[in-house]
């Protein structure tokens, strides 16, 4: 390969990179985090307000030892929350509505709502 040939690949795979690096920041600049503790076996605060229409990202802190499991069947979500850790749960662009989610293992306790508008 000449050298001409190679800096010319060179750049395009430079510009590429840059591209998606661009394309990944916008990305992350626009995501939105909803966040939700688990403590006490109870969800904090008990009501979520997230958007409608647009993917988000829930944040579940479960403070508690034990593991917890988020579950919204409602959205077919069941996510198991190892104790003294976050886990990280990607939700697809809602409906406006209301979508109930327990803590699966404390569901007489740990229990709450989305409301998607």
């Amino acid at each position: 390969m000449s050298g001409l040939a190679r800096r010319n690949l060179l750049a395009g795979g430079g510009v590429a990179v840059a591209f998606m690096l661009m394309a990944g920041g916008v990305y992350a600049g626009d995501a939105i985090e909803v966040s939700v503790i688990i403590k006490d076996h109870k969800f904090e605060p008990p009501t979520l307000k997230v958007p409608a229409g647009k993917p988000f990202v829930l944040k579940v802190d479960n403070q508690d030892a034990a593991a917890e499991e988020f579950e919204c069947k409602k959205l077919n979500i069941e996510k198991i929350i190892a104790g003294k850790s976050t886990g990280i749960v990607r939700v697809r662009a809602l409906k406006p509505g209301t979508y109930d989610f327990v803590g699966e293992f404390h569901e007489d306790t740990a229990n709450g709502t989305m409301v998607a508008e």
